[in-house]
């Protein structure tokens, strides 16, 4: 109770302001070209990096996108460059931000960028010649950037100035939003009735194997007032079809972080590890398989690695000489820009990469058939 009295004039300014968007009377403006917004209701751990990922695979293998200009734009956080800017793969996660240099490197055709102010960031990548003329981005370092033909929106759900074509929203299966509340006492940086304005809401962090009666309380939990587990549709009580979807994560091989690694440590029977992530759980269950886990260092989401923290984990290693050293994707794209990374640490850290996947080949054909005709049906897709 004394809960939501405290958090009363948060829920009201929540709901003012969402409610002066819904009506009209604060102004939100669309892309000249599609958008798909990856986003969620809670404050970060749903997954939305590799869902990213996971969209783009899908548009990079259709017909229709696959030889189209496909972009990300992401707000970049914790970068240290200011406006717009597009993502080098050769840069860092200082000057980028270690989600966008990650997508970057692991996507060479997408054009990746980011903006703090996503109408902003819209506009130059529909329109790049005004990125030769315009003082906002007289500071964005390369400006050779193709005419995008569709925007991947990295974590934009709140961002209500620019409204996405398509909306897919994730929810932690974890930490589900109904039993949650929001910032300071939980996760929830919006309301949750929010998630209905979703056209696609996917449960991530999921087991392998949900049975259709908890699939169907899910739905019910997210406001879906009927919905098939054949076809992984429903509506909501104004009755607007949604689909809701369930995923779960996977981990593949572990890849070296520096040319200069050792493959040789891969097949330790020990293993330290550190990772700035919200929640390394399902990480730690995949690596205690393969590894007796010595060492486990956890940092906070997003940490810029020091001196001292390198410090911290070459006495592990010291500790454990003949172990391997692993840490997420995330983590690697930042701890390379960390100075005097000690040889006898580049040549036994690698990074553990990460893939989300649906529970069934039903599901992947769903999503992707959902996506790509939500896209189609936008009046700007054949432009």
């Amino acid at each position: 109770m004394i809960d939501r009295i405290l958090l009363f004039p948060y829920t009201l300014t929540l709901a003012i302001r969402n409610a002066l968007y819904d009506k009209g009377i604060l102004k939100s403006q669309k892309a000249d070209v599609p958008t798909v917004c990856v986003g969620n209701i809670t404050v970060g751990g749903t997954g939305k990096t590799p869902h990213t990922e996971m969209i783009l695979r899908t548009l990079l293998r259709s017909d229709r996108w696959a030889y189209s200009n496909i972009a990300v734009l992401s707000r970049g956080y914790k970068r240290k460059s200011k406006g717009f800017q597009k993502v080098s793969r050769d840069g860092t996660a200082a000057t980028f931000g270690d989600e966008p240099l990650q997508i970057a490197k692991k996507f060479p055709s997408v054009t990746v960028a980011v903006d703090k102010d996503r109408v902003e960031g819209c506009h130059f990548l529909c329109n790049p010649e005004d990125l030769q003329t315009s003082k906002k981005a007289r500071k964005c370092a390369d400006k050779d950037v193709p005419k995008s033909d569709i925007i991947v929106l990295d974590d934009a759900f709140q961002y209500r100035k620019l409204k996405a074509d398509v909306n897919v929203i994730l929810v932690d299966y974890n930490r589900p939003i109904h039993k949650d509340k929001l910032l300071p006492f939980g996760q929830l940086r919006d309301l949750p009735k929010r998630i209905r304005q979703a056209d696609i809401v996917i449960v991530t962090k999921c087991p392998p194997y949900l049975d259709e009666w908890e699939k169907g309380k899910w739905a019910k939990y997210l406001g879906f007032s009927s919905y098939s587990t054949s076809t992984c549709k429903g509506k909501d009580d104004k009755g607007r079809e949604r689909t809701l979807l369930f995923s779960h994560i996977g981990y593949r091989p572990m890849k070296p972080v520096y040319e200069e690694a050792d493959q040789r440590f891969i097949y330790a029977k020990r293993l330290v590890l550190f990772s700035g992530i919200a929640k390394d759980g399902p990480l730690i269950n995949y690596l205690s398989d393969k590894y007796k886990l010595v060492k486990r260092m956890k940092f906070p989401d997003h940490h810029k690695y020091s001196y001292g923290d390198l410090k911290n984990i070459m006495r592990a290693v010291g500790a454990n000489p003949t172990a391997v050293v692993a840490t997420t994707e995330k983590d690697a794209q930042r701890i390379v820009d960390t100075k005097k990374v000690p040889g006898s640490l580049k040549e036994r850290l690698f990074q553990v990469p990460i893939e989300v996947s649906f529970l069934s080949p039903e599901e992947t054909a769903i999503f992707e058939e959902t996506l790509l005709e939500l896209i189609r049906k936008s009046s700007r897709a054949d432009n």
